[in-house]
């Protein structure tokens, strides 16, 4: 999980500072680069064939968003993941989702539950341990598409920023027996509800959804001890 050093292509029409942090963020999202990680200026300049500057910018954006610690004349290492912003995350979360799916029951509920059937039979497709990266990035354009129909697009990105100690957790859990089944399950349930036009039951399915990985905090915790802030 904690080399950095693979050939990386860039996009040289684009922003070459913020390809190397989209890069990154993905890598320690995915707790590729695990927490503890020391991440090498000069190894990175390498890898991406770039110079300091840019390397530094997506460092400092990545220290920004919490999740990498700077320790100047030493070294940038990925930070550990932090509960408590985490449970924030989830909070915030809750907060949005919960008032979009009720809001779905009522607004073309049955276009909103087919767009989101066609997602779901596409995460189950990919249901396997050799498709972590396919089921996790379905699972957000699964809840993205909330957004999208609620009318509230603009703050999954909001969202997305805040919610990167919570998404490594989720990526620690994941592989765990029956987790992937569980989403599964929860993301039926969701759109059945929807579909059917019942706003508490879409919202009792959102909230055990976003509750399932926080409540076993103490299990993944115990797994990966050097991982968790403490």
């Amino acid at each position: 999980m904690g080399s950095v050093m693979r050939g990386s292509q860039l996009d040289r029409s684009r922003q070459v500072a913020l390809q190397v942090h989209e890069i990154l963020r993905e890598r320690i999202l995915k707790v590729e680069l695990a927490p503890g990680t020391i991440l090498s200026r000069a190894s990175l300049q390498l890898e991406f064939g770039v110079s300091q500057t840019p390397v530094r910018d997506a460092l400092m954006r990545l220290q920004e968003e919490g999740i990498v610690d700077v320790y100047p004349q030493y070294a940038t290492v990925v930070a550990k993941i932090d509960i408590d912003h985490a449970r924030q995350a989830q909070f915030l979360r809750l907060s949005i989702e919960l008032e979009a799916v009720r809001r779905l029951t009522e607004a073309a509920p049955a276009k909103t539950a087919a767009e989101l059937g066609e997602i779901l039979a596409r995460q189950k497709a990919v249901a396997t341990p050799e498709t972590y990266d396919t089921f996790d990035g379905i699972d957000r354009e699964f809840h993205r598409k909330l957004y999208e129909r609620s009318g509230i697009l603009q703050l999954w990105a909001n969202v997305r920023r805040q919610s990167v100690h919570l998404d490594r957790l989720r990526r620690l859990n994941l592989p765990m027996p029956g987790k992937m089944q569980m989403v599964i399950a929860d993301h039926a349930a969701i759109v059945e509800a929807i579909g059917s036009g019942k706003p508490e039951a879409a919202a009792a399915a959102l909230r055990r959804h976003l509750s399932g990985t926080l409540s076993i905090i103490d299990v993944i915790s115990a797994e990966f001890p050097d991982y968790i802030r403490a």
